[in-house]
């Protein structure tokens, strides 16, 4: 993780690290959580300078009230941070006055007693079936070279066809998806928790066309998705492949790589899939996370009636 200068003593500083620490190693969180939590604190820390007139330790950390964190909040709504913003500052502040009070070194209390911004509620724009496979298909890749043609396709396949995200899909080695019987993959996700994911038929088709087109020897212990000079497949490549196909094929804006995971567990509900079945697919730690799938299938029933029903 990069270093940042940060406002605090020398005592809160060092506490401060060995929560990160903890965080990455003992609670195994996503490195982009762990370096939203780095970034949330330092802001806390360089809100506590200005008030409390001095960079702040341990002993000012633990005098802390409920109007004390408010007022970290306000300071970054008025920084123009949004709900989710807020919020997720919050609990990073949370975790690391939390910890502060496991060690007997602060009082958590005032921060557990704020309650968390409102969120505003977004549900996930999946593709439509038709469209979903047009961005798997070959045949429509804009790539001129066959092979990045054949790599897109087999990345986007399975994203759509086993619900990866686009860092499970490129952190794949040569070792995986090289026989053609296999039916499932152990893939490591966030938290660096693995799960099973089914892969289809058409999937081991996809990467077994893109193996034998690929200049490159694919070996066992390195990654599988390759970028034009023979490195490591950058997920920027995928996201502008996407970017033009949605010009090229008339496209939504929503039509992103990660639309086909949404796009995945969605057709997956629709078709009557279980929800929890579902939930284990995608590496969902929360079966709360992967309900929100069922708000989009309700939508998409009352747009059908709407466009159906002769009074609607």
């Amino acid at each position: 993780m990069q270093e940042f200068l940060i406002s605090a003593r020398p005592d809160l500083a060092e506490a401060r690290q060995n929560w990160l620490t903890a965080l990455a190693s003992e609670r195994r969180l996503s490195k982009k959580t762990v370096e939203a939590y780095e970034r949330d604190t330092r802001q806390f820390l360089q809100f506590l300078t200005g008030h409390c007139g001095g960079a702040p330790g341990i002993e000012d950390v633990s005098a802390l009230r409920a109007a004390d964190i408010r007022g970290f909040l306000a300071a970054r709504r008025a920084d123009g941070a949004g709900a989710r913003t807020l919020g997720r500052g919050l609990a990073g502040v949370r975790s690391f006055l939390r910890f502060l009070e496991r060690k007997g070194l602060a009082n958590a209390a005032g921060a557990t007693a704020l309650r968390a911004p409102k969120q505003p509620k977004s549900l996930p724009k999946p593709l439509s079936v038709s469209d979903a496979r047009k961005v798997v298909d070959y045949g429509e890749q804009l790539a001129e070279e066959p092979w990045i043609a054949a790599r897109n396709a087999a990345v986007l396949t399975l994203l759509y066809g086993s619900g990866m995200r686009i860092s499970e899909a490129l952190g794949l080695q040569g070792a995986d998806l090289a026989a053609l019987e296999e039916s499932v993959l152990r893939v490591t996700g966030k938290g660096g928790k693995t799960r099973l994911v089914p892969i289809l038929p058409v999937t081991r088709e996809a990467v077994s066309v893109y193996r034998k087109l690929c200049p490159y020897q694919l070996d066992a212990d390195r990654p599988l998705f390759r970028g034009a000079k023979g490195g490591p497949l950058n997920p920027a490549i995928i996201q502008r492949e996407m970017q033009r196909m949605r010009s090229a094929l008339n496209l939504p804006d929503t039509a992103t790589p990660h639309a086909l995971r949404h796009s995945f567990a969605t057709h997956l509900l629709g078709r009557g899939g279980d929800l929890r079945a579902i939930q284990e697919l995608l590496g969902h730690a929360s079966l709360s996370t992967t309900q929100i799938y069922t708000g989009v299938d309700t939508a998409r029933l009352l747009d059908i009636y709407d466009a159906a029903h002769p009074r609607a």
